[in-house]
């Protein structure tokens, strides 16, 4: 039985209802004075309530796929790449665009289990509606696997953009999140798609993964010394891998990074720190340092350096001492209902040019996925405005001509957007001087 599947969430069930039931009728032989009867029933208690958590903690997983098989539960993931010897095929029973079916591809097809949960994803053919690709992106530099859903536009396949290269969004879950968490209940393609079926957003590949490389271990988009190489991954290998197998924008100016929460965190990270990848990010309710704590380890390592790296993954204090990158960030944090208002208003007053900075401030919401996908219409929408578009083309190999190619198009002003009454939250530009 998978861990996330449905037999194994009604047998868990099952099993801590028994473990009530036999509570209940031996309860009596454990009623007597003595050590082993009180043994006995301390025994009798912990072992039904071992039963009712772990049930209920199968159904929250199976829900919220933090886990997606029992090796990542026990931290065995898979974490080596693998060949491929079929590659999977779309609603229209092609191969599926970009994917590779050679052993050394970067970017390989990966299996359909979670993807096929999601709701709302695009159904007709991929020139109209788009297509959303589960996959398995293949760190060159650090060997990490991770799994991934690529949503590639309806332009994407159409004739028209045959030789065009798209910017890129990339969107990070929180932990110990999933991927389809960013599908399911952020609807980050969808949202995306609706966007773009509207004119409110240029034709843009949307790439969903996790941050958590080594499960169940949370190493926070950190290089940890002698450990996992996250920002490398995210940061390296990930545009890399992706380049590869699709029509992605080569320039910096394509690439942009989003996520929520602990994702939301690094997201910010990336864009600080590696501002020759991405340019743009948005954090929705993230932190603006990282620290140890008993899901991440020792991040940091030890030594002479700790504090350095430490210093270096602090936001705030990279905004005191070190030059503002040029980059344009976005944070949202509710008024009420969340912890992090206060850090976000003092992170917004720190930041100061060349780096740009907007904000989503809604008056009320929880730090949670209703609030979350509030924010999303209006983030995208930012984000689309500091992306660049159309990228440029991809060369013709014909012998005797050179390739042909294109510059890419001036990055787009910033326009201030207030949010009001009931509607979804809007992005609120802020240019700190």
């Amino acid at each position: 039985m998978g861990l996330t599947s449905q037999t194994t969430v009604y047998a868990m069930v099952a099993l801590a209802a028994v473990c009530v039931a036999l509570l209940v009728w031996t309860w009596p032989r454990f009623a007597k004075p003595g050590v082993l009867h009180i043994l006995g029933r301390l025994g009798a208690i912990g072992v039904t309530q071992i039963a009712i958590v772990a049930a209920f903690a199968c159904a929250v997983n199976s829900s919220y796929q933090f886990f997606g098989s029992w090796n990542e539960l026990l931290g065995n993931g898979d974490t080596s790449a693998v060949g491929v010897t079929g590659a999977a095929a779309d609603a229209n029973g092609g191969a599926a665009a970009g994917i590779s079916t050679a052993a050394g591809s970067l970017v390989q097809p990966n299996g359909t289990d979670q993807l096929n949960r999601v709701s709302g994803l695009p159904n007709g053919p991929a020139a109209v509606v788009g297509r959303v690709q589960s996959v398995k992106v293949i760190g060159k530099t650090t060997g990490v696997v991770d799994p991934a859903f690529v949503y590639l536009p309806p332009q994407y396949f159409q004739k028209a953009y045959a030789r065009q290269r798209f910017p890129v969004i990339v969107a990070l879950s929180g932990y110990p999140g999933s991927i389809f968490n960013l599908a399911q209940y952020l609807r980050v393609s969808q949202t995306a798609g609706d966007l773009q079926k509207k004119g409110q957003m240029q034709p843009t590949i949307m790439v969903m993964i996790r941050p958590t490389v080594a499960p169940p271990r949370d190493t926070e988009c950190v290089d940890v010394p002698g450990g996992p190489q996250t920002e490398t991954f995210l940061a390296k290998d990930l545009p890399t891998a992706i380049k590869s197998a699709y029509r992605a924008g080569h320039d910096s100016t394509a690439w942009g990074v989003m996520g929520y929460s602990s994702g939301g965190s690094c997201a910010l990270q990336l864009a600080m720190r590696d501002s020759n990848v991405y340019t743009t990010a948005a954090g929705l309710s993230p932190d603006y340092y990282v620290k140890d704590d008993p899901t991440t380890g020792n991040l940091f390592g030890s030594g002479p350096g700790r504090q350095d790296r430490v210093n270096g993954h602090n936001l705030m204090w990279r905004l005191a001492h070190m030059p503002a990158p040029n980059i344009s960030v976005l944070v949202a944090n509710s008024k009420h209902g969340e912890r992090g208002y206060a850090n976000t208003q003092a992170f917004i007053k720190a930041v100061k040019p060349p780096m740009r900075v907007a904000s989503i401030e809604p008056d009320n919401g929880s730090h949670n996925f209703p609030t979350w996908v509030r924010e999303m219409p209006a983030t995208l929408k930012w984000m689309n405005d500091q992306l660049t578009f159309p990228q440029d083309v991809v060369p013709r190999h014909i012998p005797g001509k050179k390739p042909a190619g294109g510059k890419p198009s001036p990055k787009p002003g910033h326009s201030p957007l207030r949010a009001e009454g009931t509607e979804p939250p809007r992005a609120t530009a802020t240019s700190r001087k």
